[in-house]
């Protein structure tokens, strides 16, 4: 299976596979991937300069509508792996990110993405505030031509 083509920069954050994380069978179970990407997406946030925290302060929420995960191969208890993260598009309410969890030879273990749209607090979908854009462009991020 080919590797994901990361359009533009991409944000890395390593960790280590916690005991708790693993099955019977000694492998990561399937539901600690997604929590993993959450990771990743915090990480490429703080990254761009939009720290979560601070999209809150500023009275909005990134809202998750989409949801795809591929499993290719298991990741083991204590094994160092890397969540990468990059944006796929961006519009003017939404965007997606991609990613791909490898372990420490950089084969692909994992790969999906989330797409989540921007709400203000009370959940109402709402355009990305300019700082928002100010960050992406920044981060060399920024794509126009996609509207989620």
């Amino acid at each position: 299976m080919p590797r994901p083509k990361p359009k533009g920069r991409v944000s890395e954050i390593n960790f280590r596979v916690r005991y708790a994380e693993t099955d019977a069978m000694g492998i990561v179970h399937h539901s600690h991937y997604v929590p993993w990407f959450e990771v990743g997406r915090i990480h490429f946030l703080d990254d761009a300069g939009l720290p979560y925290r601070t999209i809150e302060e500023m009275g909005y929420l990134f809202l998750i509508t989409d949801l795809g995960i591929r499993y290719l191969r298991p990741a083991r208890f204590h094994d160092l792996v890397t969540v990468r993260t990059w944006i796929d598009k961006v519009g003017s309410r939404g965007m997606r990110l991609e990613y791909e969890i490898v372990d420490e030879e950089r084969l692909t273990l994992v790969t999906g993405h989330t797409s989540f749209i921007c709400a203000d607090k009370q959940g109402c979908p709402t355009r990305f505030p300019a700082e928002v854009f100010a960050a992406l462009d920044a981060f060399g991020q920024r794509d126009d031509g996609a509207d989620k």
